[in-house]
């Protein structure tokens, strides 16, 4: 029988997500909602979609115990309540959340410096042993039939020589200077050789955006350590990477769905309003209402 290659994901939302204030200092930001289920229902989705059979989610110290109840209490008492009105249809939402694989709840490891890599670092216990695995950033959220998640645990298996896969979206030329962009090795355009953090317009290796999406193997966790920080003395995912690009192959994939940010108020908006276009009943009715409010 063959052996799943690709069995656990660590998802990150440890950041203080200032820019949410007041809301993210009770709520966690991956707990805001996309119509009815929250972000990170929706990325749990994603690695459920792909097989992966244990999810371990990095939050805050306060977010911890949130994400816990949700995840995991089944509340009993509103299911017998729908039930005595007869409207057991009401819970099944519930009964789908609480058969997602196996969800473990951390928080990052407060001896780690401030950076991105660090609720990575922190999950490192979880994934000792592994072949490979996932790490996704609750920020970034994928539309489409086919997400990221199925997408790497795929190039994996057809790419098994590979130490990590990034993935990756076309952005367009007047906002290049907003994100990482990627580099690839000469005479390749498949391979990586690092990232370009918010290149000045014009000078751009290429047009090809990363974000949170990434699938690594144990090789870069001896990168994700207190003494390799770098920019704003910050402990980042994508240097760790480009460190293991200087010796081993680090595959760049391209998204079969659609990448958005939710890292701040505006762009969340933006993904909310499309996920309701896309996945709410009600979503054909929005347009009327814009012009009824303007």
């Amino acid at each position: 029988m063959h052996e799943k290659r690709v069995r656990k994901a660590i998802i990150t939302d440890a950041g203080f997500a200032s820019r949410y204030l007041p809301i993210t200092k009770t709520v966690p930001k991956g707990m805001l909602p996309l119509g009815n289920k929250p972000i990170m229902q929706f990325i749990v989705e994603e690695c459920a979609e792909a097989g992966i059979e244990e999810i371990i989610i990095v939050a805050t110290p306060e977010g911890k115990p949130v994400y816990e109840d949700y995840f995991n209490n089944n509340v009993n008492r509103i299911r017998k309540q729908l039930a005595a009105q007869g409207k057991e249809d009401r819970y099944e939402p519930v009964q789908h959340v609480l058969d997602f694989p196996k969800i473990v709840v951390i928080t990052q490891d407060e001896s780690l410096p401030y950076g991105n890599g660090s609720p990575v670092a922190s999950a490192q216990r979880f994934i000792d042993g592994e072949e490979a695995f996932l790490v996704m950033y609750s920020d970034d959220i994928i539309f489409g039939a086919q997400r990221d998640a199925k997408t790497m645990v795929d190039l994996y298996e057809a790419n098994p020589d590979v130490s990590g896969i990034i993935m990756s979206q076309e952005v367009s030329l007047d906002v290049v200077h907003k994100y990482g962009i990627i580099k690839f090795k000469a005479d390749s355009s498949t391979d990586l050789d690092y990232i370009v953090e918010k290149p000045n317009k014009g000078t751009e290796p290429s047009r090809l955006g990363s974000y949170g999406r990434y699938l690594l193997t144990p090789d870069v966790m001896q990168y994700l350590v207190p003494s390799n920080t770098g920019k704003d003395n910050e402990l980042w995912t994508v240097d760790a990477i480009t460190q293991v690009a200087k010796t081993k192959r680090i595959l760049v994939g391209k998204t079969k769905g659609e990448w958005m940010t939710t890292g701040d108020p505006e762009n969340y908006f933006k993904a909310h309003l499309k996920f309701v276009l896309d996945q709410e009943k009600y979503g054909e009715k929005v347009s009327e209402w814009v012009k009824e409010l303007s």
